[in-house]
């Protein structure tokens, strides 16, 4: 870290930005986040109801002006309470943070990092991994989010943190760069549509895994409504914890 780095993160404070999606919907997977951060020993704060939305879907309805706004009126805040450092585990938001409001926000200087790769940190630095042997691993198989993968780039750190906690990733047809989205973002003007590309898509997972895992909050909830085996990324990372002995 430089030194002008360093100077900044004097006093300042790790935010867990959960998404509108966790925080108003995903109830159980808003505490399973909190939980994990605990555990691991992850310092964090949150802003509860002073908290607003990122403002991707302004953006993306093509209010670039009302975008704009929200997001110095987030950064403000940020500010407020001495923020330097941002985790969310909504990969929209963590593309809008990091990608987006670099151009919205000129003073912009806030760092930003997905849930999965702060997890995967922290448990190669503690070295917690899974003890057991191949034979006794759970096959699984993980849904690359579109703003996660296409959009930013991580691909191997939600699969490392599944590999080190006793999971063995068998690949969906149609992953990583080439993987096919989930429909989610579809449901709400297009129902019909969105439940169509979820059990296509549940369809492509190898018949052998017994979980379907992904850290996107719309991948959950719309390939839970093909299949039972869709879970959220927190929900496989607790479990997992939770039996580990400390």
């Amino acid at each position: 870290m430089g030194l002008i780095n360093w100077v900044k993160s004097l006093g300042g404070n790790v935010l867990y930005y959960p998404g509108c999606l966790t925080k108003g919907v995903l109830s159980t997977e808003f505490e399973n986040y909190k939980e994990i951060f605990n555990r691991l020993g992850i310092n964090f704060i949150l802003l509860s109801d002073e908290e607003t939305c990122c403002g991707l879907p302004i953006l993306n309805a093509g209010y670039k002006k009302e975008a704009r706004k929200l997001a110095k009126k987030n950064y403000d805040l940020f500010k407020k309470y001495s923020v330097t450092k941002i985790i969310t585990n909504c990969p929209a938001c963590y593309h809008m943070f990091k990608e987006t409001y670099p151009k919205l926000v000129r003073e912009w200087d806030v760092e930003i990092e997905h849930a999965t790769v702060t997890i995967l940190e922290v448990l190669k630095n503690r070295r917690i991994k899974f003890r057991g042997s191949d034979e006794d691993r759970e096959t699984v198989s993980y849904q690359d989010p579109c703003y996660l993968g296409r959009y930013s780039g991580i691909y191997n750190e939600p699969r490392e943190v599944i590999g080190l906690l006793g999971g063995k990733v068998v690949e969906i047809r149609f992953n990583r760069e080439n993987a096919i989205c989930c429909g989610g973002q579809m449901e709400k003007n297009f129902p019909n549509v969105s439940r169509k590309i979820a059990t296509e898509r549940v369809r492509s997972v190898p018949i052998d895994a017994t979980m379907i895992i992904s850290p996107c909050g719309f991948c959950y909830t719309n390939l839970k409504s093909a299949s039972e085996k869709s879970i959220e990324f927190s929900t496989f990372v607790l479990g997992k914890l939770r039996g580990m002995r400390r």
